[in-house]
């Protein structure tokens, strides 16, 4: 996680900080074989060189973007799960606990539906 260790430093809130190298530890943990990068200032997982999933942080929350394709296809989770979104994040809340169970069907979808996909992004 040592290629986070920069954006991690530049969060000034201690509990944002802890919260999203937790979030990226898990993914870390959870998906070894992905590929954790900072592109644009970003962390992000990749595999076989495409884009899987990438984290912001602001004031209010730690975003979560998996790209349009997974937000649509998880629309109603999504909606239901009372998270802030648009078409390509979603806002995670410092104030409530992570829901590790949606970033995991997030990651999962994008991990299988990109398996073949030989561009960073979805074309």
């Amino acid at each position: 996680m040592e290629v986070f260790a920069d954006f991690l430093a530049k969060i000034d809130h201690p509990d944002h900080r802890l919260r999203t190298e937790e979030v990226l530890g898990w993914v870390a943990n959870k998906y070894p074989s992905l590929v954790p990068v900072t592109k644009w200032n970003q962390p992000m997982f990749t595999d076989h060189d495409t884009y899987i999933i990438g984290f912001s942080v602001s004031k209010q929350h730690l975003a979560v973007a998996p790209e349009q394709a997974a937000m649509m296809h998880f629309d109603n989770e999504i909606k239901e799960s009372g998270l802030k979104h648009t078409k390509e994040i979603i806002r995670f809340p410092w104030n409530k606990p992570f829901d590790f169970t949606l970033l995991e069907k997030l990651i999962e979808f994008n991990i299988w539906d990109k398996k073949d996909c030989k561009t960073f992004w979805r074309v």
